[in-house]
């Protein structure tokens, strides 16, 4: 199926890496010119060179968005070479576990600015080229807003924070054609999530106790799984779907797993 996406620049940040790259290479694939912005140069260009070989065309910029001068400069950038946006997807940030008992002020106030600020920030930054390009913003976002987690206070409430702004941007930016949607992440299997399961005592049974709570097919979400509705959702293909939160999770958050 062509998603329209040819030729279209969007940003993926977080994009060198799991989910950012996944999302990064579907959008390759389509023809869109991707623009990575991420904060390890390194992974950046091994992205962007695994994208161009198969045939797509990627671009980086290298930025730590936790840093809200960083992601002004970085968007500068992007407008600087291209002249335009069509697409941004805020993706970049990490579960850090800082809960309510283990965190302080500090380490909260942190997390915000890695997980949720820099959402609000690049959006800002890139909204007067999306007006002109009538373009669309895309939100990840967690399962940890609706489910809670345990120990991971300020990941969740920033996951709450993306998952309102959506909504909220959905509204505001109608007047100009903007569509705004996010999707929901639950247990889907990156670089990362195995990195961690592997960090437990017995893995492999820690990983089915995980996935048998997963109702169709008893399995991870695969990556390419959310960068496929991600790109669907950029795509002029869904020009009707806006303030949607979709969950690609196996039905995890919302199915009752006692029966299925």
């Amino acid at each position: 199926m062509d998603l329209q996406l040819r030729d279209k620049v969007i940003i993926v940040t977080g994009g060198a890496r799991g989910i950012g790259k996944g999302i990064s290479v579907v959008l390759g694939r389509e023809g869109a010119q991707v623009v990575i912005i991420s904060r390890t140069a390194a992974e950046n260009i091994k992205t962007v060179n695994e994208i161009e070989l198969a045939g797509g065309k990627a671009f980086q910029f290298e930025a730590n968005l936790s840093e809200p001068e960083a992601c002004e400069q970085a968007m500068k950038a992007v407008i600087d070479r291209f002249g335009r946006i069509d697409g941004l997807v805020n993706n970049a940030g990490e579960n850090d576990g800082v809960g309510l008992q283990s965190g302080n002020y500090e380490k909260f106030m942190q997390s915000l600015h890695k997980n949720l600020v820099h959402y609000y920030l690049m959006a800002h930054y890139a909204l007067p080229q999306l007006i002109r390009s009538q373009g669309s913003i895309l939100n990840i976002t967690s399962k940890t807003a609706d489910t809670g987690q345990g120990g991971t206070s300020a990941y969740a409430a920033a996951n709450g924070g993306r998952n309102a702004l959506t909504r909220e941007w959905a509204v505001e930016l109608l007047p100009h054609n903007i569509r705004v949607n996010a999707v929901s992440v639950a247990e889907c299997w990156t670089p990362l999530y195995e990195r961690w399961i592997n960090t437990v005592e017995n893995p492999q049974e820690k990983l089915k106790t995980i996935t048998d709570k997963i109702p169709l097919g008893k399995r991870m979400t695969t990556v390419e799984e959310i960068a496929n509705m991600a790109a669907f959702l950029l795509s002029p293909l869904s020009s009707h779907t806006t303030g949607q939160i979709i969950y690609v999770d196996g039905g995890y958050v919302h199915l009752d797993r006692s029966i299925t």
